[in-house]
């Protein structure tokens, strides 16, 4: 079978989160399993791009309403990802260094998916499947039904993946003129609640829609930010499908970004090795449990609520733990954060930004990582955790739910609390402590949640499976 994915992010050419690492891993694991999978993505300037070698395998010329464009795409030329990996060139639009942020982030993906329908439709075989990633890429579909140059394309599958509705990508719907000529009678699939909603469209047009876990999807028809009635309306072709991790990135036992590996048998060891050298480099003490917070510093992620916990749990527990966050985002969060080091007495410090070594260094060295998200429709940091034996300490949410059980209960091994408030995660925080204390308790848990498989094989068996009922006209 081959599978085209289309998606704003791929690790490790360009990721900003989650998304970046499904991305990076899915194709490479459907690959393994005698599929034809295959990523297209912008081509931003990044290292990767400066570090390897490409191939030109198509130029293009196409139309942002009266805006023509030429487009170039480039192949990765060893296929040393797993899967081939396609890059699509606008001068002007996407030759950026970040992924998201800009003014004109409108036109640069609809021109992207624009590129890339256009050149898809120059293929002398269609795909079996074209699997889209987010509102960045999910105009697609419509445009393979709907834009009469691109018709050869409308028998093609399609599949659309949510990784997170909070965005949506709404414009106004003048802009339904970038999309190339078009069914005007379809005009109500592009709009949704007075705007043009590229996401809303996607989950019209597409064949098939999931989100990356079950819980989420229940979660969304409650709460998606308007899109509860859509969602309702086509729940017939969603599914939650969760995510998996990518066991060779992610692998304490391997792992390049720090020096003491470990196994699930050492686990104890190799961890306390690793916390050793995080406590001496950031100043912390290392006879104490170390908790961690790793990711952006959004009120999605509750991270607002991070540096009054802190400071409650020092003056309600006591200084017996040592905090050390990871992560950027509101300049808010990171000031509030960052002026918390003046009161640290070597249990708190924080490092304000993004750094894939830390954050390898941080799982495998951490006893417990925060996660406590106003929204986490799969969360993969809490996969990293478990994989490192890192506690797990989350808010019982979308994916977390799925994920973590509280080792209270039996069989369990993490720590859940309802509510995103700071009473409910100082709690959690003291049951942290609570579990340090008792260093068997702490064995069994650690042991426990790193015999636990959350690899990508059973998600991509049941990507493959939707792809064969699509294909089976189910």
């Amino acid at each position: 079978m081959e599978i085209v994915h289309v998606s704003a992010e791929c690790y490790p050419v360009a990721k900003a989160g989650g998304l970046g690492d499904v991305v990076g891993a899915l194709p490479k694991y459907q690959n393994g399993l005698g599929h034809n999978a295959k990523v297209i993505m912008p081509m931003y300037r990044t290292k990767f791009l400066s570090n390897n070698e490409w191939d030109v395998v198509h130029k293009g010329y196409t139309h942002l309403h009266d805006y023509w464009f030429n487009y170039t795409v480039i192949r990765e030329a060893t296929n040393k990802l797993g899967f081939e990996l396609y890059l699509v060139d606008i001068y002007g639009l996407l030759d950026r260094d970040k992924i998201y942020g800009y003014g004109d982030d409108t036109e640069r993906f609809f021109s992207f998916q624009i590129a890339v329908s256009d050149w898809l439709n120059t293929w002398s075989n269609t795909p079996d499947v074209v699997h889209v990633h987010d509102h960045h890429c999910a105009l697609i579909p419509f445009m393979f039904k709907y834009c009469f140059s691109f018709r050869k394309l409308e028998n093609v599958a399609t599949v659309l993946t949510i990784h997170n509705a909070q965005y949506q990508g709404q414009t106004g719907m003048e802009k339904t003129v970038y999309i190339p000529e078009w069914d005007v009678w379809k005009r109500g699939l592009l709009e949704w609640e007075g705007a043009l909603n590229p996401l809303a469209c996607g989950i019209r047009c597409a064949w098939k829609v999931t989100t990356v876990s079950p819980t989420y999807l229940i979660e969304m028809r409650h709460s998606s930010m308007g899109l509860e009635p859509l969602l309702e309306y086509e729940k017939g072709k969603c599914s939650g499908i969760l995510n998996g991790i990518d066991t060779k990135v992610w692998d304490p036992a391997t792992d390049h970004y720090f020096e003491h590996h470990y196994s699930a048998a050492t686990a104890d060891q190799g961890k306390q090795k690793n916390k050793e050298a995080l406590c001496f480099e950031y100043g912390l003490d290392p006879r104490k449990p170390l908790i961690t917070f790793i990711g952006r510093l959004v009120g999605d992620k509750g991270a607002d609520l991070i540096p009054q916990a802190v400071e409650d749990s020092f003056y309600y527990i006591g200084r017996r733990m040592c905090f050390l966050i990871l992560g950027s985002g509101l300049p808010s969060i990171e000031g509030h954060l960052q002026s918390i080091r003046d009161m640290s007495r070597g249990d708190y410090n924080t490092y304000i930004g993004y750094d894939e070594a830390l954050s390898h260094r941080l799982y495998a060295g951490a006893d417990f990582i925060l996660m406590p998200s106003r929204v986490e429709p799969c969360g993969l940091n809490q996969l990293y955790a478990l994989r490192y034996g890192t506690v797990p300490v989350v808010r019982n949410t979308g994916g977390l739910h799925d994920t973590v059980l509280d080792y209270g209960d039996p069989g369990g091994y993490g720590i859940r609390f309802l509510h995103a408030s700071v009473q409910d995660m100082t709690h959690a925080i003291w049951r942290a402590t609570e579990l340090f204390a008792n260093r068997e308790m702490l064995k069994d848990v650690r042991q426990r949640m790193m015999q636990l498989d959350f690899s990508w094989e059973a998600s991509v068996r049941a990507y493959l499976d939707l792809y064969e009922r699509m294909r089976s006209g189910q």
